[in-house]
């Protein structure tokens, strides 16, 4: 359903496949929030005519002939800075994935989403956020977690094994203190 508050957002497609690029066109111009203003078969056309013809967002493939997707963004948002660009792809490796983030993709949306996660992530995008399909989420979310340091013990005296049994137990630090000097005597 439309929303009449919101001008539409404007969208440039930088897809080589010609079929899914018009299947991705149609949806968007159906959807009554984006239109597409601009279809392109390589970032090569795009970087020639966006700078002088800008949109609000580029969804840009990954496997373009020529220069790939990560390359087109960065030279995207060095001429065009307003751009949002949201790489569109079916690659989920950490490799794409993070060359297109530290290149300036403001999200990162999978192929194989659903027609509404598609136009969801673009309206996350539109609201400020930066859209990830579920999988490239967890992905990135993964990519921060340390192992935990296995507590072998052999970072721990005895001593300290004793107070932090003590702890455990609730012992106020009074307690221990006492507990532990009686163990001395």
């Amino acid at each position: 359903m439309p929303n009449k508050d919101r001008a539409m957002t404007t969208v440039a497609l930088i897809e080589d496949e010609v079929h899914y690029r018009a299947g991705v066109e149609r949806l968007l111009n159906e959807s009554g929030r984006f239109t597409v203003v601009h279809a392109f078969e390589n970032a090569e056309d795009a970087l020639r005519v966006l700078p002088r013809q800008p949109t609000d967002v580029a969804l840009v493939d990954i496997n373009l002939p020529g220069q790939p997707g990560p390359s087109a963004v960065l030279k995207l948002r060095e001429k065009c800075p307003a751009l949002r660009c949201v790489m569109f792809t079916v690659f989920e490796d950490a490799e794409n994935l993070f060359a297109s983030l530290q290149a300036g993709a403001a999200g990162y949306l999978l192929k194989t989403s659903t027609p509404e996660e598609i136009l969801g992530g673009l309206d996350e995008l539109v609201a400020g956020g930066a859209p990830m399909s579920r999988p490239i989420a967890r992905r990135v979310l993964a990519s921060f977690v340390r192992p935990a340091a296995a507590d072998s013990g052999e970072n721990v005296t005895q001593r300290e094994r004793e107070i932090l049994d003590q702890l455990v137990r609730g012992l106020a630090y009074k307690e221990i203190a006492a507990e532990l000097a009686a163990c001395r005597t």
